[in-house]
């Protein structure tokens, strides 16, 4: 790991400020991504800039038709709030469920999401439910911000500040884990919303992506007899050791049969 400076501000403001006077600053949330990539010497940062001292990024607070998310908010701390349980069960599940006790207690929502790890099971529950991503500078829908492998929408100088989800009438996340690293080799969310049926997949592809043939499946009828029949396209879906396109292809319709049976 090479030499930088570390700064820890206690605003956005003052975050911005201490990015845009770096030669090659990055931003530093749980740093459950970053860190490895530095000791890997895979980055080399002139500059960290710690957002873990900045209140108005942290909290979990009911909000409107929904729940809005701080981007300081840890994995443990959205497994474990009352309000997530209560209006979006899936997405405290969702939660518990990433990596181990460390991670979830260091790792923040934000910093998955402005990481967009292929992988990474936040990404298809913003997608799954609709979210917007809310920024120093504007409001992104999900649908517009995920743009492809490690790619998201952010500009320069962009810093996510918090997440809204939207109460769907019911979802359900289902992963199958790689067991070594406990990243998605593919996971399901499934929610039925106000405007129909959406189905986001993570780990299968290079990006977190929409299933139209599930969407339209399930919309026609909410069941798991009715994901299990529908047979997903192998094209563009990842291979390696752990799986074929096909393989993973036959898993999206099997996890979206499970997710939509325990949706809650």
């Amino acid at each position: 790991m090479n030499n930088f400076d570390y700064h820890r501000p206690a605003s956005v403001a003052d975050a911005l400020k201490q990015l845009g006077g770096a030669s090659d600053g990055k931003l530093l949330a749980g740093g459950q991504s970053l860190l490895p990539t530095m000791r890997q010497r895979l980055a080399s940062p002139s500059d960290l800039i710690d957002l873990g001292a900045i209140a108005e990024l942290k909290g979990i607070k009911v909000e409107g038709d929904g729940i809005t998310i701080g981007a300081t908010t840890t994995h443990a701390e959205v497994a474990a709030s009352a309000d997530v349980k209560k209006t979006i069960p899936a997405l405290a599940v969702l939660a518990g469920g990433i990596g181990d006790r460390q991670v979830r207690h260091r790792g923040t929502i934000g910093g998955s999401l402005a990481n967009n790890d292929p992988a990474a099971d936040y990404p298809a529950a913003a997608l799954g439910l609709g979210a917007t991503i809310r920024t120093n500078k504007r409001e992104i829908k999900a649908d517009d911000y995920f743009k492809g492998l490690f790619e998201t929408a952010l500009e320069e100088g962009e810093i996510i500040t918090a997440i809204h989800f939207p109460k769907p009438e019911k979802a359900g996340y289902v992963k199958f884990n790689q067991p070594a690293s406990r990243f998605c080799l593919v996971g399901v969310f499934v929610a039925k919303t106000k405007a129909g049926v959406r189905v986001a997949v993570t780990g299968a592809g290079p990006g977190v992506f929409r299933s139209k043939e599930l969407e339209a499946a399930l919309g026609s009828n909410f069941s798991a007899d009715a994901a299990k029949g529908v047979k997903v396209s192998a094209n563009g879906l990842n291979s390696d050791l752990h799986g074929s396109p096909e393989y993973r292809a036959s898993l999206i319709s099997t996890l979206a049969a499970r997710a939509a049976a325990g949706a809650s």
